[in-house]
């Protein structure tokens, strides 16, 4: 559960975060981080403190604190028992809370390949939960992850909903909600998904290869066309072979291309998301395509209309065990594990989470990373890289993990 406090001191204009502070231009030893309403003032040296923030209140004066940006999570279907394709204003507090108190700052609510009538039903629902004010992490808008996919690569999408790539659907639900899809992920291979990348990356929106069966030539061309993002990497797309590289050979060469990784150590090979790493350097995104069992004990669930079983924290369809069926996994945990186990330094692993994923969203002028004029958007690690506090939009929430 996650309450919302008012940080110590906001009658003032602001308040005061001290300890190391991770900023664009590196880790600070001797940091400080002013921030007034909503938005980060002052991020850097303690020594360049501004004089007009000098005299604001401390919330925090922790040496041993470390302070990052908060997470973005652009691929995660649910969490605390609730899936996003069922999503009303209760529900969605839920999930965002949860999310919330694992360092999620900001997220997409992903959808599943469904009938068109549930998307719409989504998008209407994201819309109204975003025309209030939001407690917790920020639903940033909608990943559309289907229904335009391969039926050879459904994975944990159900195919009875598969259809051909519809730029003329796209286009209809930009017109009704403006802005608010951010990604969508199809099979760039399938029928006249060239004209709908196009469309995608000609109105800002993320174009996200995924449930593919494209060849490495299928992807460049698909490339050339828009397509700038992968969805959780190796994981139901074509595999690299040394003589058919593949969607996933594609992904790795291509420049133009984001990857997403599921950092779980159940999705991905360690050194896979090391290998992925060193060659998307600055392309990474850490991502948890949770699924509603995140934060819950073993069980039965769903993921959007299919069953799911979840046993070890591992999830995947009841009538198929073989098949993955999203995950469990939270951001701090994944953050943690790119370190850890992937041997990514914190500075790799914070752009992976943060600032990489804000890019993709096209809002890394406002969220990603520690700098004046961003939201404040911040959580406070302990030197084990444990999550201890996260303030979303300047607001502190009280973690009951």
């Amino acid at each position: 559960m996650v309450t919302v406090i008012r940080p110590k001191g906001t009658e003032a204009p602001g308040f005061l975060l001290y300890g190391q502070v991770l900023t664009p231009a590196g880790l600070i030893g001797q940091g400080v981080i002013a921030v007034s309403g909503q938005l980060i003032r002052y991020a850097g040296e303690a020594a360049g403190l501004p004089e007009a923030c000098a005299r604001w209140p401390i919330a925090e004066d922790a040496p041993g604190a470390l302070y990052i940006p908060g997470f973005v999570d652009v691929h995660v279907h649910g969490g605390a028992g609730h899936d996003f394709m069922y999503s009303g204003r209760e529900a969605l507090d839920t999930i965002t809370r949860f999310h919330a108190s694992q360092g999620t700052t900001a997220m997409l609510a992903t959808t599943m390949t469904a009938a068109k009538a549930d998307i719409d039903r989504v998008l209407q629902e994201v819309a109204d939960y975003r025309s209030a004010p939001m407690p917790y992490a920020q639903l940033a808008g909608v990943h559309l992850e289907g229904p335009f996919i391969s039926p050879r690569w459904p994975g944990a999408q159900n195919p009875e909903h598969i259809v051909p790539a519809n730029a003329a659907w796209l286009e209809a639900w930009e017109a009704l909600y403006p802005g608010m899809i951010r990604q969508v992920t199809l099979a760039p291979e399938g029928e006249h998904a060239l004209e709908a990348i196009s469309w995608l990356r000609k109105a800002g929106i993320t174009a996200a290869l995924g449930h593919t069966n494209a060849t490495f030539e299928e992807v460049t061309a698909a490339a050339d066309a828009g397509l700038n993002q992968a969805v959780h990497m190796f994981n139901a797309m074509t595999p690299l072979h040394h003589r058919k590289p593949g969607a996933a050979g594609a992904v790795l060469y291509d420049e133009r291309i984001r990857a997403e990784i599921i950092a779980d150590g159940i999705h991905v090979h360690p050194a896979a998301v090391a290998i992925t790493a060193r060659l998307k350097r600055g392309q990474l995104l850490l991502i948890t395509d949770a699924m509603s069992a995140a934060g819950l004990a073993d069980g039965d669930y769903a993921i959007g209309d299919l069953p799911v079983t979840v046993r070890g924290g591992v999830a995947t369809l009841k009538d198929n065990p073989d098949a993955l069926a999203g995950s469990t996994l939270t951001m701090i945990r994944g953050f943690r594990y790119l370190i850890a186990e992937a041997g990514l330094t914190l500075e790799e692993a914070s752009r992976a989470a943060s600032l990489t994923p804000a890019a993709s969203l096209g809002m890394d002028h406002l969220i990603g990373s520690l700098e004046a004029g961003k939201r404040g958007d911040i959580l406070r690690l302990d030197g084990e890289f444990n999550l201890r506090d996260v303030w979303i939009g300047g607001r502190r929430m009280e973690l009951n993990m």
